[in-house]
C-alpha cells in the first residue's frame, strides 16, 4: 500500500493557486478576488448551471463513444473477420486504454493552460477520430482509431470535475457533480440502446457517424458559450492586460508560471504529480483503485450482455441493446434520489459542526452505497445463471447501478475537497477507472464461461465487499489525521 504520507521534498510544486499576482496598482489580487465578478466562484446561477451542462455534455460523448458500438460486435467481427473472442472484446476496450493515460496529461496540463481550450480542441479531435472508425478498411486501423478517440476522450471525463469545484463551493457543488458524474455513467449505458437498433436497420458505421455528430453539436454549443474557470489563469488574464511584468516574481506567462525551472520544468512538474498523488497516497489510491474496480464491471457487462441476451433469451440486436436500460436506470435514479439525499446529509452534517463541512461528511453515502453493489450483482449473476425471466437480470443491473453511481459521487466529492489540485487527484482516478474497464472485457467471456453467471458475479461482489466496505468505514473515522499529513491537501 502505498505510503500515507506525501512530503514537500518528494512534490516540488509550484503552487500557482498560491501565487500572488500584482495588479496594475501594485496591491495584491488576491486581496480582491474573493469578492471579483470574474471569479467562477461569483458567477451568476445561470451561468454557473450553464456551465455545467455544457461540461456535462462534453464529458456524456466519450463514454458513449467507448461502449456504443457493443451491440453491434458480432457485425464488426464478420465485417472484419475476427474470429478470436479477445480480438473482438478489444475493439471495444481499447479505447479505454489511452483513455486511462490520457488524464495524466490533459489533468495537469488544464492546471497551467486552464480548462476552456483544452475541452475544445479535445473535442474536435474526438469528432474526428470517432467518425474515421465506421469508414476504415481493416482491423488494425479500426483499432488504431479507437486509441486516438480514447486518448482525445479522456479530455474531458478528467477535467469536468474540476471545473465543478471551480464554479462551486464544497457545500453548494454536490447535485452539480452529481449531474456532471451522469455522463460518464450514463454514455456506456444509453450508447448501446442507441446502438442496437442502428446497427440492425443501418448497419454499424452509423453509430460512429452519430457519435461524429454529438461532437460536432458539442462544439457548436461549447465554443461560443464556455468560458474559462481555472482562477489562476483568470487572474493571470487580468494581470497581463493589466500590463504587469510577467518575466518577474514567478507570475503567469502565457498561462504558465515562471519558475526556477522555466515553462518546461513546470510542464514537468504538473505532468508528474498524478503519479506522486498515486504512489504516495493511500487515500487517493485506494479510492481510485474501487472506482476503478466498478468501472471495471461495468465493461464487462457492456462486453457480454449480447452474448448473454442472444443465446440464452433469444434477443435479436435491437432488443439486446435495450437490455442496457437497467444500468442506465440505475444511474438516473441514483442521480435524482441518491445525489440529493447525500447533499442534505453532507449539509445536516456541516450544520452540526458549527456550520464547516469536511471531506468526511461524503463518506456515509459512499459507505452505503457500497452495499447496494454486491447486492445487484448477485440479483444479475443468479438470476442470469437460472435463466429466469429476462426482466430479473436487467433488475439486477440496474441495482447495480444505483450503487455504483452513489459511489462515484461522494468520492469525486472526496477527491475534490481533499486534495488542492483536483484536476491531478481526478486524473489518478480516471486511470484506474480506464485501466480496469480496459482489463476486465478481455478476460469477461471466459471468466464467464469457466464460472457461469452465478459464480464469475459473486467473485466481483465479493472484490468490491473488500475494496469497498472497510476503507471508507475506516477512513470517516481516519481521515482528518490522513489529510494533515499530506502536503498536497487543502
Amino acid at each position: 500500500m502505498p505510503s500515507l504520507e506525501v512530503r514537500e521534498s518528494d512534490l516540488s510544486l509550484t503552487d500557482i493557486t498560491k501565487t500572488e499576482i500584482k495588479s496594475p496598482a501594485g496591491s495584491a489580487m488576491d486581496d480582491t478576488w474573493v469578492t471579483d465578478t470574474r471569479n467562477p466562484r461569483n458567477w451568476t446561477s445561470g451561468q454557473k448551471w450553464t456551465t455545467t451542462f455544457v461540461i456535462s455534455f462534453y464529458t456524456l460523448i466519450p463514454p458513449l463513444a467507448s461502449s456504443m458500438m457493443a451491440p453491434a460486435l458480432p457485425e464488426i467481427a464478420e465485417r472484419f473477420d475476427i474470429t478470436s473472442p479477445t480480438v473482438v472484446a478489444l475493439t471495444l476496450s481499447i479505447f479505454l486504454l489511452t483513455f486511462a493515460f490520457g488524464p495524466l496529461i490533459f489533468g495537469p496540463l488544464s492546471e497551467i493552460y486552464g480548462r476552456k481550450w483544452i475541452l475544445h480542441i479535445a473535442n474536435l479531435l474526438s469528432l474526428a477520430f470517432n467518425t474515421a472508425c465506421g469508414f476504415v478498411p481493416t482491423t488494425g486501423a479500426l483499432i488504431g482509431m479507437r486509441v486516438l478517440a480514447g486518448f482525445v476522450g479522456s479530455a474531458p471525463v478528467t477535467i469536468g470535475g474540476s471545473v465543478i469545484s471551480d464554479l462551486f463551493s464544497p457545500e453548494d457543488r454536490g447535485s452539480a457533480m452529481a449531474i456532471y458524474t451522469l455522463g460518464p455513467l450514463l454514455g456506456p449505458g444509453i450508447g448501446p440502446i442507441i446502438a442496437g437498433y442502428v446497427a440492425q436497420t443501418v448497419g454499424y458505421r452509423w453509430i460512429f457517424v452519430i457519435i461524429g455528430c454529438l461532437s460536432a453539436a458539442a462544439s457548436i454549443v461549447g465554443v461560443p458559450v464556455l468560458r474559462e474557470t481555472y482562477a489562476p489563469v483568470i487572474q493571470a488574464g487580468i494581470a497581463k492586460a493589466g500590463g504587469v511584468d510577467e518575466e518577474k516574481g514567478g507570475v503567469m506567462r502565457d498561462g504558465l508560471v515562471a519558475g526556477a525551472g522555466g515553462e518546461w520544468g513546470l510542464i514537468w512538474v504538473n505532468l508528474k504529480r498524478p503519479v506522486i498523488l498515486f504512489t504516495r497516497s493511500s487515500i487517493c489510491f485506494l479510492l481510485s483503485l474501487y472506482m476503478g474496480l466498478q468501472y471495471g464491471i461495468c465493461y464487462i457487462m457492456f462486453s457480454t450482455f449480447p452474448a448473454l441476451y442472444s443465446d440464452v433469451y433469444h434477443f435479436g440486436p435491437g432488443a439486446s441493446g435495450l437490455t442496457y436500460i437497467g444500468l442506465g436506470l440505475g444511474f438516473v435514479c441514483s442521480t435524482f434520489v441518491g445525489g440529493p439525499v447525500a447533499h442534505r446529509l453532507y449539509a445536516k452534517m456541516s450544520a452540526n459542526n458549527g456550520g464547516k463541512g469536511r471531506p468526511e461528511f461524503r463518506l456515509p453515502s459512499l459507505i452505503v452505497c457500497s452495499f447496494i453493489v454486491p447486492i445487484g450483482l448477485f440479483w444479475y449473476g443468479w438470476s442470469a445463471q437460472a435463466h429466469l425471466h429476462w426482466m430479473m437480470p436487467i433488475i439486477g443491473t440496474a441495482i447495480y447501478g444505483f450503487g455504483v453511481f452513489g459511489t462515484f459521487i461522494p468520492i469525486q466529492l472526496y477527491l475534490v475537497d481533499t486534495f488542492t489540485y483536483a484536476a491531478s487527484a481526478l486524473a489518478t482516478a480516471a486511470v484506474f477507472r480506464s485501466l480496469f474497464g480496459f482489463g476486465f472485457p478481455l478476460f469477461g467471456e471466459q471468466m464467464l464461461t469457466k464460472l457461469g453467471y452465478g459464480g464469475a458475479n459473486s467473485l466481483l461482489a465479493g472484490l468490491a465487499i473488500v475494496l469497498g466496505v472497510p476503507f471508507p468505514i475506516w477512513l470517516y473515522f481516519n481521515g482528518e489525521q490522513m489529510r494533515a499529513r499530506s502536503s498536497l491537501a487543502r
